[in-house]
């Protein structure tokens, strides 16, 4: 499985991961929702199952994938600040005719 992260998603993860909650723990990508060829995601602070994959990314951070989970694989996180801070999370491999993962 592949995941991408950019710089700013980064240093935000990296400072989850230094407080007392993300003490032994990993970043999770995972799907909130489903419909047809669309899908949602969200992370959270977590540990490994099973049916994980550690996934480690160009920037030093380790990403936890359920291999189940088929939209998961070419996940793309990213952190903007404007227009307005958060994260995006897409999959670019799995966009059909344009239509955009979140």
């Amino acid at each position: 499985m592949k995941c991408k992260i950019n710089r700013n998603a980064a240093k935000v993860l990296t400072n989850m991961l230094s407080t007392e909650e993300g003490e032994g723990k990993m970043v999770r990508v995972f799907i909130t929702y489903m419909h047809g060829d669309h899908a949602h995601y969200d992370i959270k602070l977590d540990t490994p199952t099973e049916y994980d994959e550690i996934v480690k990314t160009d920037k030093g951070i380790d990403i936890l994938l359920d291999t189940r989970e088929e939209f998961l694989d070419g996940v793309w996180i990213k952190y903007f600040y404007v227009p307005k801070e958060g994260f995006e999370i897409n999959n670019p491999s799995k966009e059909k005719g344009g239509h955009h993962h979140h």
